[in-house]
């Protein structure tokens, strides 16, 4: 494990594995560099190329520095960038991939940018969240309730059944949500009203693929069709018979072969 400063002070702590060029892993709600999909992800990529996991701010082994704005985060990107070399490929996942996609649109030099079930929520097809959700979030974070938080997140936010968050808590995975639980409101602003940023996606000039899984909601496979859409120079791809919980090892391949193509031809 090691360390890169933010601008503002803040520590990020990564994993580096393999050589080649620079792949950062941008992780959704709740995971880390050491808990969620880049875990298994990390180690089929490094055999092509230099791939860094990193815990987002609030998670993990990294800092935070207070007060938050998304800005923090892709000045946390910023700097991983420049550790790997001044410029890299991102592939971000759900929330993730709504960070991926603003830090490539702010003007960072991403190479290649690939993303996976990016959560818009196209032609309001999803029931909305609490109006003040991000309020009760913080509130619950300050008083040291982060399994309330969680679950809130799972059925208020997220959407899934009261049932589902309850038989998360009989597992080994509640534990380590709520320990990156302090993250959930960073997710909110990323996420934002959840619509489709359809300017700043078009401002993107990088080398792009949005990926759906076949089996994920419609909700998820219709908003990476939006950004695949209004791309100027990328696709819209689907793995047949994934969901959200994607396969690492469906996954991968696509990865590799996408990164391979596009990451010595684009000049930033």
């Amino acid at each position: 494990m090691d360390f890169v400063t933010s601008k503002d002070g803040t520590s990020i702590a990564y994993n580096r594995s393999g050589s080649g060029q620079a792949i950062i892993l941008v992780d959704g709600a709740f995971c880390s560099k050491d808990f969620g999909p880049m875990v298994k992800l990390a180690p089929l990529l490094s055999a092509d190329f230099t791939v860094y996991a990193y815990d987002r701010r609030a998670r993990g082994d990294s800092g935070d520095t207070l007060p938050y704005a998304v800005e923090r985060e892709i000045e946390d990107l910023a700097a991983l960038i420049e550790t790997a070399g001044g410029t890299a490929g991102l592939f971000g996942i759900s929330s993730g991939a709504v960070l991926a996609l603003q830090a490539a649109a702010s003007g960072l030099p991403v190479r290649a940018l690939a993303i996976y079930d990016p959560p818009f929520n196209i032609d309001n097809k999803r029931k909305e969240p609490p109006a003040d959700y991000i309020t009760k979030l913080r509130k619950m974070i300050r008083e040291g309730k982060q399994a309330s938080a969680v679950k809130y997140y799972l059925t208020k936010v997220i959407g899934i059944p009261v049932i589902v968050a309850f038989l998360l808590r009989l597992t080994p995975y509640w534990s380590k949500m709520k320990t990156n639980a302090d993250s959930l409101p960073y997710d909110a602003e990323i996420m934002g009203d959840s619509a489709l940023p359809a300017k700043k996606i078009e401002a993107i000039m990088a080398p792009s693929i949005s990926i759906a899984g076949g089996k994920s909601q419609k909700m998820l496979r219709d908003a990476a069709h939006a950004v695949g859409d209004e791309l100027k120079n990328g696709r819209y791809r689907v793995l047949k018979g994934q969901n959200h919980n994607v396969s690492e090892k469906v996954l991968a391949p696509v990865l590799i072969e996408f990164f391979k193509e596009h990451g010595k031809d684009y000049q930033l």
